[in-house]
């Protein structure tokens, strides 16, 4: 199979247990030349949403928190009355009123920032809208949430993934954080050149910060799919369609969007680092996953989705 839009990357799509494309193409890194191999980590950027909502999901199974618990009781300090009625559910499907990264132009996504200093400046902007009452995309009410699983598991986030997600999926290519001392990274590259990364140990943090191979990433979608590591009633919360997006017949699940993909019923996450660009995409009709890990920023959705209409 062709694909043009792909110079620096892994490509995999199945249909039911059968791996109809798998491709690996390009350098992980220029400066050595390595390639990208199946072992090749990637940043997986916004589909990093979907492990912080399966860790809330679990700590709520374990009755540590409640989705409807307020954001003010897992926060330290203050926070701002604004955020009162604002829930962990407000949270998890981007209802809650916070902005995304554009809305907070003084937060440098390089970082590194103090935690406690980059809660203070989310709260410096009053919601778009009072909780429930809207949708608006928001990465840092993803870095709420791994605040939130930090305090109520008692450790670190990365962490809690690390013993709680991805070893029981035997994902061992997988971790949270910044690489450093990690093997197998690929380097992000923008205009055919590196480009250096984002922080993920903080700015980032439940947001944005997951490495995975793409293999992993394939078993990852088994969570929605064959209702792996979450009690059934989790699973279904996980890809339900709480909140309408605007765009025609889609909406948002806890991590997931929820709607037409190829003019058929998936749940899927696209994700958009500096450098990287990822794509995930579980269509149950047909038993179909597709997934993407590129380490170039210039890949469209609509070039990676055409691959479905292809086999």
């Amino acid at each position: 199979m062709s694909t043009p839009f792909l110079e620096r990357g892994v490509l995999l799509l199945a249909r039911g247990d059968e791996l109809l494309v798998d491709r690996a193409v390009g350098a992980a890194d220029e400066t050595s030349g390595r390639p990208c191999t199946a072992a090749t980590r990637f940043q997986i950027a916004s589909i990093s949403k979907q492990m912080a909502a399966v860790a809330v999901l679990l700590l709520a199974e374990r009755g540590v928190l409640r989705l409807t618990d307020p954001v003010t009781r897992w926060l330290p300090g203050t926070p701002p009355p604004e955020w009162c009625g604002m829930t962990l559910h407000h949270l998890l499907t981007h209802t809650s009123g916070l902005g995304h990264w554009e809305e907070y132009p003084a937060i440098d996504l390089h970082g590194p920032a103090e935690p406690d200093e980059l809660l203070d400046r989310f709260a410096a902007l009053p919601p778009l809208f009072p909780p429930g009452s809207g949708w608006h995309y928001s990465s840092p009410g993803y870095v709420l949430l791994a605040r939130t699983v930090e305090r109520a598991a008692d450790r670190p986030y990365a962490e809690f993934l690390a013993e709680e997600v991805f070893a029981p999926l035997g994902m061992s290519g997988s971790f949270a954080g910044a690489g450093d001392g990690w093997p197998d990274l690929a380097v992000g590259h923008e205009g055919g050149r590196p480009v250096p990364s984002w922080d993920l140990a903080t700015v980032s943090m439940g947001a944005g910060d997951v490495w995975c191979t793409a293999a992993d990433l394939m078993t990852w979608l088994d969570v929605p799919r064959r209702g792996r590591l979450l009690a059934p009633a989790s699973v279904t919360a996980l890809t339900a369609p709480h909140a309408p997006t605007g765009r025609p017949d889609e909406a948002y699940g806890y991590g997931f969007f929820v709607g037409p993909l190829a003019g058929r019923r998936a749940v899927h996450h696209s994700g958009d680092n500096g450098g990287y660009k990822a794509f995930a995409a579980w269509l149950p009709d047909s038993d179909e996953r597709l997934v993407l890990l590129a380490n170039q920023a210039e890949v469209s959705t609509a070039a990676v989705t055409s691959v479905l209409d292809a086999v």
